[in-house]
């Protein structure tokens, strides 16, 4: 599919989602609201609580370190304990160091107080936001995530990620939304693979892709064309049905 919209990639950090113990969704969410607001989504990454994994794949990604996509969001690693190593990852990639912010110091603050709860120093850590950076909203648990160079950095807690991505996707420059349509076919993908590389082969400015499933009632395929263009994607899929007789 051709696009001239703004690159992105999604780095997941946690050994909690390697080890198994933690299901990842966050990743699919924000690929689901990407795909929704203009971005083209190219990688998917999940690395360990490492400083140098982190580090080295936020130079990879990142296209302000050289690195290879326009937009960089990050998952993970941002709480008060001392497994919570992204921010200083990020710092390090980007060729600064953190700090207690005062923006974020102030709303951690509020919070505390509405709580009845002492600012502990394990609760200032959510504070430390790289030399730079910028905040990204909290409004369910008031510790920010943060945004330098291309990189976006948002919490790993589920209800957490997603009010951030909500306050911080609007603000970005997105593109054109992808549009798609899907056909059901009862029979197997090899059964429809001859005539999905033909239409392929004639819209090559569109995405076209086969994805079987099994039913009580047995086998069947889902085909899905994608494209920015909506009246283009429509007359594609109304030349696929055609060439499979439905």
């Amino acid at each position: 599919m051709q696009s001239e919209n703004p690159t992105a990639a999604i780095l997941v950090i946690g050994d909690e989602i390697l080890s198994g113990r933690t299901r990842e969704g966050n990743a699919h969410h924000l690929a689901q609201v990407l795909s929704a607001t203009g971005f083209d989504l190219r990688e998917m990454r999940i690395v360990a609580d490492d400083h140098d994994q982190i580090v080295a794949a936020i130079r990879a990604l990142d296209r302000s370190l050289g690195g290879a996509y326009d937009l960089l969001f990050t998952s993970g690693g941002i709480g008060p304990t001392h497994d919570d190593i992204t921010a200083d990852a990020v710092a390090a990639a980007h060729g600064t160091t953190v700090e207690i912010n005062d923006e974020a110091r102030i709303l951690l603050q509020a919070r505390c107080d509405r709580m009845g709860m002492e600012l502990t120093p394990n609760r200032l850590r959510m504070a430390r936001v790289p030399v730079g950076g910028t905040l990204i909203d909290n409004a369910v648990s008031a510790a920010p995530g943060f945004s330098i160079g291309n990189t976006h950095v948002m919490a790993g807690v589920p209800e957490v990620f997603r009010g951030m991505v909500d306050w911080l996707i609007p603000r970005l420059p997105g593109g054109q939304p992808v549009q798609s349509e899907t056909v059901e076919v009862r029979r197997g993908e090899s059964d429809v693979a001859e005539q999905l590389e033909e239409m392929a082969s004639k819209f090559p400015d569109l995405s076209m892709g086969s994805y079987p499933f099994r039913d009580e009632r047995g086998w069947g395929t889902n085909l899905v064309v994608r494209g920015l263009d909506a009246a283009r994607v429509s007359f594609a899929m109304s030349e696929l049905r055609r060439e499979l007789g439905l």
